[in-house]
């Protein structure tokens, strides 16, 4: 897929699920249950054992399916996951080594950001989204409305403590997509191998975002 084209779908899906786990078959295991409940993105974050495996075993079973890669430690390690076929690469902070390289070579990125300066020097970099993180605990969706009183040019991913209570207000405060963890891929649906639970609760983010958005035409 192109840029353009990744881009396009995380704005239509206006979901990101983070998937947080203990092993890369549970990754790979919520990753799949996640796109058959309806939301085909997936951020392979940099926690999980063999990460570099998983994103290249998920690129291959399941071409259709986006799969970008969190990354904490510099350029090499970002270079290493597009190798393993990450489509996007994702931080809680901004690199602006990884964001300027990401942008050069046409690759979605999705630097990581909380204050005003750091959202808009991330924009500046090129960055294809801004990740407003942890935005739950700084003031929740009132604080993503204040970022996109005077940026509502920048498009904007809320994460961090995203909840099913609190995703379509961060929405209708102005958010472009939401990052979401353990209220999406709970860690007791992962380990008990209970998928239904998960694309449930991933059907239930897609309408979520749906009526939210709706309530805004």
């Amino acid at each position: 897929m192109t840029r353009e084209e990744i881009r396009k779908q995380i704005r239509a899906t206006g979901l990101i699920p983070s998937i947080r786990v203990d092993s890369a078959e549970s990754a790979i295991f919520a990753a799949e249950n996640v796109a058959a409940g309806g939301i085909p993105i997936v951020e392979i974050t940099a926690t999980i054992p063999d990460s570099s495996r998983v994103i290249h075993d998920l690129t291959r079973r399941y071409p259709s399916l986006i799969v970008g890669a969190e990354v904490l430690f510099g350029l090499e390690e970002a270079r290493r996951q597009l190798d393993a076929g990450a489509m996007f690469i994702t931080g809680p902070g901004f690199d602006w080594e990884i964001t300027k390289d990401c942008v050069e070579h046409k690759i979605v990125v999705i630097p990581g950001a909380l204050t005003a300066t750091e959202v808009m020097l991330a924009h500046k970099a090129g960055a294809d989204f801004v990740k407003v993180f942890p935005c739950s605990y700084v003031g929740a969706e009132n604080y993503i409305r204040a970022l996109k009183a005077p940026l509502p040019h920048v498009p904007l991913v809320a994460a961090g403590g995203i909840t099913q209570s609190s995703a379509a207000r961060f929405i209708a405060a102005g958010a472009d997509a939401l990052g979401v963890g353990e209220d999406l891929i709970p860690r007791e649906a992962v380990r008990i191998r209970e998928g239904a639970w998960i694309r449930e609760l991933a059907s239930r983010f897609v309408n979520f975002v749906r009526q939210a958005r709706a309530g805004m035409e």
